[in-house]
């Protein structure tokens, strides 16, 4: 093994001889597999570009059908009401524990910019929290824990099966980006969260078949095996956040049944695969803008409440999506307009059987849990709510030209200011990035970018002024976003030129980049 990224302060204390040798390990067993598996991918994406559907798979017709259930809630994953989400960096780890939230998604994916800085200090950031020695001071303030205080349970949520980490190579290759996020949490917190109590939990993300579920499940096997921790230990919950993985939630669950902590219904990176697996499809899979896509959409519709469905007929929690408002303390008008719709938001899921959901800031903390006590009241999860009037088809989940909503100049302008906006600041380090009161991260940005490359590919014209959307078109209103950008403070001439290079890239080539953050990757150092 080879570390290239530089030995920063107390990152020895991080990449010990033993944590590498264990990551090794998992990454010689399991890599192979990982590679097989990201090749499938690519041949399912060429069926459904010459014309194929997603459909429930014959072959799995007797797990559907079978009758069994996951393992019982893991001790802190009974009640999950309120999950707050977050990068790793230091003032978010003790935020988010302090939030008064059940849950805190500790993200090493998209909310975190990969800066090796960024990733072994999120280690170090998680390991200090569970010794509850972390803290620092920033502005005159200082941040710590909250002595005896009830924290959040720590859910780890590594990077994608997709992604690499570039600065660590295993007999001369890049290791999974996962099992490095992974075996460094697992090997140096599993045992300090069992002392607690609790164990290690993880969430996993990106997810497009079962097949990659199994690939999980026998890490987890291998890994609690090599640490001598009793089988069933790691728990998980999977992100079902894109379209594949939405016709194959029974048998993620499956999987993963005995490791399986439920399902997220990640709604961004949803949207983005639908985006992404139809590209090719013409106005068949052609979503307005991203504004106008609300939950109550037919097709985001049948995906939640098959969502609650599948788990709460396996046993397992159903976790909503993300209310992604900042409150903002010097806009009274503003936040209240936005808290009425968390506030809508959350009650929706309530009602529809969730079991919890997700904030981004702790300010929103109060309203989710406020709603989902009035629903659940002393009761952890309301699991036991099966929700057999839902019934769900594959054409359901497939009705995205049902979807109402238009496709503006404004609309268009909001895609590339987003899109500019969140590069430059995941190129400067900064994963979460607050924009126009909204916490965006990479799922939205993926959003914004695949959604003006399939109108420039489809012809679209724009409802409010007449013009079709072309490459031409979208040059022009990045200058001006740009020229705007310019006059805030703060901005950096050297970051937003990189970022739009890199929208122009992903947003304007011929070709459709799978995911903006590979290219991105490949510009950092």
């Amino acid at each position: 093994m080879e570390i290239t990224g530089p030995m920063l302060d107390r990152f020895d204390e991080i990449l010990t001889p033993e944590a590498l040798d264990f990551m090794a390990t998992l990454q010689r067993e399991f890599g192979p597999r990982r590679l097989e598996l990201l090749k499938a991918r690519e041949a399912r994406q060429a069926e459904l570009s010459a014309g194929a559907l997603l459909d429930f798979l014959p072959a799995t017709k007797a797990v559907r059908e079978g009758d069994w259930r996951v393992a019982p809630p893991a001790p802190g994953l009974e009640d999950r009401r309120v999950e707050i989400t977050g990068p790793v960096d230091k003032k978010m780890t003790i935020n988010a524990l302090n939030s008064g939230a059940k849950v805190w998604l500790a993200d090493f994916e998209d909310a975190l910019s990969p800066l090796w800085e960024n990733i072994v200090s999120g280690q170090l950031n998680l390991r200090d929290a569970l010794d509850r020695t972390i803290d620092f001071e920033a502005g005159g303030k200082t941040y710590a824990l909250r002595p005896d205080a009830e924290l959040a349970t720590v859910v780890v949520r590594p990077r994608g099966w997709h992604l690499d980490e570039k600065h660590t190579l295993v007999d001369g290759q890049p290791v999974s980006g996962s099992l490095f996020d992974f075996a460094l949490y697992f090997f140096h917190c599993a045992k300090r969260q069992l002392d607690k109590g609790k164990g290690p939990y993880f969430y996993l993300p990106k997810l497009e078949s079962h097949l990659e579920a199994r690939l999980w499940n026998d890490v987890f096997t291998r890994a609690q095996e090599l640490l001598g921790i009793p089988y069933g230990t790691i728990r998980a919950t999977v992100l079902i956040e894109t379209y594949p993985a939405a016709f194959e939630m029974e048998e993620i669950l499956y999987e993963l049944r005995d490791h399986s902590a439920g399902l997220n219904a990640g709604r961004w990176d949803y949207l983005f695969s639908v985006i992404k697996k139809f590209r090719t499809r013409g106005r068949e899979f052609l979503l307005p803008e991203r504004n106008a896509v609300t939950m109550t959409a037919p097709f985001m519709r049948a995906y939640t409440e098959l969502l609650v469905r599948t788990c709460h007929k396996r046993g397992a929690h159903a976790i909503g999506g993300m209310a992604a408002f900042i409150p903002s303390r010097r806009n009274p008008e503003v936040n209240a307009v936005a808290l009425e719709k968390v506030r809508a938001d959350k009650t929706r899921e309530s009602n529809d059987g969730f079991d919890g959901s997700w904030v981004a800031h702790p300010d929103l903390v109060p309203i989710c849990r406020e709603v989902f006590d009035g629903v659940l009241g002393d009761r952890p999860h309301q699991i036991d709510r099966l929700r057999e009037d839902v019934d769900v088809t594959p054409a359901d989940l497939l009705a995205v030209s049902d979807t109402p909503g238009d496709i503006t100049e404004a609309g268009l302008r909001s895609n590339v200011d987003v899109g500019l906006r969140y590069l430059a600041s995941w190129m400067g380090g900064q994963g979460a990035a607050a924009i126009h009161n909204l916490m965006e991260d990479a799922a939205t940005a993926e959003i914004s970018r695949s959604q003006v490359w399939q109108w420039i590919h489809n012809d679209i014209t724009l409802a409010d002024t007449g013009e079709q959307v072309t490459k031409e078109l979208v040059e022009r209103i990045i200058a001006e976003e740009l020229s705007r950008a310019t006059e805030e403070p703060g901005y950096d001439e050297q970051l937003f030129e990189q970022a739009t290079a890199l929208f122009k890239e992903v947003a304007l080539d011929d070709d459709f980049t799978d995911f903006l953050t590979l290219p991105a990757y490949a510009r950092m150092p």
